[in-house]
């Protein structure tokens, strides 16, 4: 009896640890592509995702505000999101995912890519339509703050017309 016991105990962990439930990303898999239905503004998206639409927050993207219900708009917040819906909007894209899953928003945190491999997180900061998030730490920090030396430096995108005046 305690054998039998042993057995199913030990077949309950192993299902419940292997359950897809209950893994830190929804999909097995960062192969899988999703289709931008969405841009809500320069560092967050929507996909559709397992038949449902989610928000996707770019992890390491400070893009400025466009106008919305919440905050006022900030310069050059427009074209940030113009730039990413022109390159994203139904495209499909890869995810990956950093240390937290979501949000206090509830959307999804991750690092996105087109099929060509194009990181789309740090495309953006390279061309100047949003700026390296220095809140937090993540895997990519140092290397978004290069690139947004050098749209600085290259006079792009939001730094174009303003580069003496922002910061």
């Amino acid at each position: 009896m305690k054998k039998y016991l042993l057995s199913i105990s030990a077949l309950i962990i192993i299902l419940f640890i292997s359950s897809p439930y209950l893994t830190k990303n929804p999909t097995a898999s960062s192969k899988t592509l999703y289709l931008c239905t969405y841009v809500i503004d320069g560092d967050t998206i929507v996909v559709l995702m397992n038949g449902k639409k989610e928000k996707v927050r770019l992890i390491g993207v400070d893009a400025p505000e466009k106008k919305n219900p919440y905050t006022k708009e900030e310069h050059f917040g427009k074209e940030s999101a113009a730039f990413v819906k022109e390159i994203t909007e139904y495209k499909k894209v890869r995810l990956k995912y950093g240390r937290q899953m979501r949000d206090k928003y509830g959307r999804i945190l991750a690092y996105v890519y087109f099929e060509d491999g194009t990181f789309l997180n740090a495309e953006i900061i390279r061309q100047g339509y949003g700026k390296a998030y220095r809140r937090f730490a993540f895997k990519y920090m140092d290397n978004f703050k290069k690139h947004e030396l050098e749209a600085k430096k290259n006079k792009r995108g939001l730094w174009k017309e303003r580069a003496g005046v922002i910061q």
